[in-house]
């Protein structure tokens, strides 16, 4: 089967698809109606869909032929904000959005899937759709991966993908090794005495500790961390009292770490605790850590991202497809799969026409729908052909 032909032939279903997920979204793992619509397209086209985890999908294509199994991953979940793109078919409530894409995805994964189905015979093994809840929580593909997705039948490989307005078109780019950023959310709670203005020395002084914690956190990167590692910790929040004469009882602080190396992660949030209960316990108070979000680094299979690269540019145009995507600064859930089995990650560029090319999560973005085109024949091309390199 010609996979960018076929695409193309069913481009308006996706787009019909992708439509109508963009009215509707919905958050985090609250994704019923979402949910609903994946499971009736899929049920239509032959598929029998199960639930995994808290509100994700799960369907499977081929089995015809002995063969590994390699899955594909769409996230589904939008942003708790207003859009205003001013699109005829922009979101109808003012809560939730799909700024980061995630219709997009769901609706091309769909695509792939019609596609997969009609070929389900010649599939030398197995495809595993994973329709992904609460991507922007970070607790999605957890929720997944801990609710059997990568078992019955066991996954090989994996495969994700995610449109960035940003980028030209229809191009599908790649790395090897880490492409995405780890990240931690933390808090930081700093428990003192409060008292009056005029006499401090009644009090513990919560301020001031917090003052010193985010000095002292920032000598991690600065003396802690090798030149040659990257790696980001900020506070972002730093909340305490609400008059000027008043010492408070309490300050709060909140941040994030990010970095490439799992290894380097689990040092900065070793040291962070150290120093903010250590930092405290030298000033007379005692402070606490929570961490919220966790997720490690995203880090690609050499071989796996090698072979499907390939496999994805023999169908779209080698023109149209880069392995040598910079590492990218922001996290992705899908790390909960990579850590777990071989694993590759792309970007479709899916920048508008006569529009701005506004960033992730703007409430004004809009995604070039010719694009899914690309995208769809990229799973598809991506799935079979990492099967095609095992049966051989």
């Amino acid at each position: 089967m010609d996979y960018l032909k076929r695409a193309n032939e069913i481009k308006d279903e996706v787009i019909a698809n992708r439509r109508y997920l963009h009215q509707h979204p919905e958050l985090g793992h609250a994704l019923d109606n979402t949910v609903c619509f994946v499971k009736e397209k899929l049920i239509e086209m032959g598929y029998e869909p199960k639930d995994c985890g808290d509100h994700g999908v799960v369907a499977l294509a081929g089995g015809k032929k002995p063969g590994k199994c390699i899955l594909i991953r769409a996230d589904m979940d939008a942003l708790p904000m207003k859009e205003e793109s001013g699109l005829e078919f922009s979101s109808l409530t003012d809560s939730a959005a799909h700024t980061c894409g995630h219709d997009t995805h769901t609706a091309m994964l769909l695509g792939a899937a019609k596609v997969l189905k009609e070929m389900e015979d010649e599939i030398p093994g197995t495809v595993k759709l994973m329709f992904q809840p609460a991507e922007e929580m970070l607790t999605g593909a957890d929720s997944m991966v801990k609710g059997g997705v990568l078992e019955n039948p066991h996954v090989d490989a994996a495969f994700g993908l995610h449109i960035f307005a940003s980028l030209p078109a229809g191009r599908v780019l790649y790395s090897v090794g880490p492409m995405m950023s780890s990240i931690d959310i933390f808090e930081i709670r700093v428990n003192g005495k409060g008292g009056h203005g005029s006499q401090p020395n009644t009090s513990v002084d919560p301020v001031v500790i917090g003052s010193h914690i985010v000095t002292g956190l920032e000598t991690i990167n600065a003396r802690e961390i090798a030149p040659d590692a990257t790696a980001v910790l900020t506070i972002g929040c730093f909340q305490a009292g609400s008059k000027f004469n008043i010492i408070p009882d309490s300050a709060f602080m909140s941040g994030t770490i990010r970095t490439f190396d799992n290894d380097v992660r689990a040092f900065i949030k070793k040291r962070l605790v150290e120093i903010v209960e250590g930092t405290a316990r030298t000033y007379r108070a005692n402070a606490t850590v929570e961490f919220h979000g966790e997720g490690g680094a995203l880090i690609t299979d050499p071989e796996t991202a090698r072979i499907i690269g390939d496999s994805v540019a023999a169908v779209i145009g080698a023109e149209n497809v880069d392995g040598s995507l910079p590492p990218i600064s922001g996290s992705e859930d899908f790390a909960f799969v990579t850590c777990e089995v071989p694993s590759t990650f792309f970007v479709l560029g899916g920048c508008p026409v006569d529009y701005p090319a506004y960033p992730q999560h703007s409430p004004q973005i809009r995604f070039n729908e010719d694009a899914f085109v690309n995208g769809v024949a990229a799973y598809v091309a991506g799935a079979v052909g990492w099967l095609e390199s095992q049966a051989e």
